[in-house]
């Protein structure tokens, strides 16, 4: 059979009307810790929480890679579609997908992006990815039997893509419901097969695509192909629904990444005064007037004792082109502060700094320091979806929690079966 498009048209699973996607769609499974699930699933027995999170139906302190989690899933899954919750598309489609959070408005396609296209490095990774959270997609995805969250990927704008959202955003949505945070989630079928030709074909001139979120999604759909692959044996056929994984696709001019901060819990048996004369080896460091965000690339905040300062590099930092990793900020303040003066080597192992999401805003981060909990901030720029192709171009990984996208996709939206 010839290889699949980089975008396929997939048997959506969703909603079936707008009263039914505002008691379902929920936040992303992994956004939201056990407890956090069970107190927001309270009440509503329709929630996806009872399928991405299905521990919160089992005693609490319940494993939540145990078997038993996902079993439950799985019969919370096949409930909601046999109740008429959840209905499947009768052939397959696209979904135009739009996202509202406050002024930001950002509009896609949700797809099935071929398996083959991401093993071959055509959709490309900037992440490195944890075993056991891969595992624990793989697991989710083989007990319901479909992909229930979608991975996020970034390509250059289409013009014949363009056209058929911006044709199709003028019907009447499936649905438009209110999600977390107040983003509100738009749904339309695309099931015109002369569009589904026309995104199909102009998904293969795309040279390379870029995941920006989701990439234990993605790993764990390959896995999954495989599996299905040999489990299945002369059965394959090659166009089956599990030879694609579900993506939430946006032009990277609609996106938006957010700033990615850093809190550290000491200041390596330095005095806040020796601090900062060892910072000032690296850095120009002057006390601002007010909450120092960074408002271009080489300024970094530092918020320590109360009070508010903005630094900026004093020694030579590399290029995008010499090193499109070394060059992010993220980078640079590791590299300067966190390592040089914190002496924290290893982001991914270090249980001395946590990372804060920039739609928390500076108030989080003066609370966590204020209460002793953390002994300084540092605020940065945000990553550029241009940084994050460079390094994705140069078969490089992002540092540990390099970008912050907001809004977040809703789990429940759309699930992509296995077959």
């Amino acid at each position: 059979m010839a290889k699949l498009p980089l975008f396929s048209p997939i048997f959506g699973i969703r909603p079936a009307s707008q009263a039914r996607a505002q008691e379902i769609i929920a936040p992303p499974y992994d956004v939201l810790n056990s407890e956090e699930a069970r107190e927001l699933a309270k009440g509503k027995p329709n929630s996806f929480l009872h399928v991405s999170k299905a521990e919160i139906d089992l005693p609490p302190g319940t494993d939540v890679y145990s078997e038993a989690v996902y079993k439950k899933a799985a019969e919370n899954f096949e409930r909601m579609l046999k109740g008429g919750l959840l209905v499947r598309e009768g052939r397959p489609c696209f979904y135009a997908y739009r996202l509202k959070m406050g002024e930001h408005v950002q509009t896609g396609l949700m797809v099935g992006a071929c398996v083959d296209d991401y093993d071959a490095g055509r959709i490309r990774r900037h992440e490195f990815t944890r075993p056991v959270k891969e595992d624990d997609r793989v697991n989710q995805i083989k007990f319901v039997k479909a992909q229930t969250g979608p991975g996020i990927i970034a390509f250059k704008p289409v013009p014949e893509i363009d056209a058929v959202i911006r044709k199709n955003v003028k019907k009447e949505p499936l649905f438009s419901a209110a999600g977390p945070g107040g983003v509100v989630h738009t749904l339309w079928l695309i099931d015109d097969p002369a569009d589904i030709k026309t995104v199909s074909e102009a998904s293969e001139k795309q040279k390379t695509v870029y995941i920006a979120d989701g990439h234990h999604r993605s790993a764990a759909a390959s896995r999954v192909k495989k599996f299905m692959v040999e489990s299945r044996g002369a059965a394959h056929k090659g166009d089956e629904p599990y030879n694609v994984y579900l993506a939430a696709a946006f032009p990277v001019n609609e996106m938006k990444i957010w700033d990615y901060n850093r809190v550290v819990k000491d200041l390596n048996g330095l005095g806040p005064e020796r601090f900062l004369a060892e910072l000032k080896k690296s850095f120009s460091v002057t006390e601002a007037g007010g909450r120092a965000k960074p408002a271009a690339r080489r300024e970094f905040g530092l918020y320590l004792g109360g009070k508010w300062y903005l630094l900026k590099p004093t020694v030579k930092t590399p290029t995008m082109r010499e090193d499109p990793v070394k060059a992010l900020d993220v980078s640079v303040l590791s590299d300067l502060a966190l390592d040089r003066v914190l002496g924290i080597k290893d982001l991914r192992k270090s249980d001395r700094v946590d990372f804060v999401g920039g739609i928390r805003g500076l108030a989080e981060l003066e609370k966590r320091v204020d209460s002793g909990e953390m002994a300084a901030a540092f605020t940065l720029f945000p990553t550029s979806l241009d940084e994050l192709i460079s390094v994705a171009d140069d078969g490089q990984v992002m540092p540990p929690k390099s970008t912050w996208f907001e809004p977040k996709l809703a789990d429940g939206v759309v699930s992509n079966p296995l077959l």
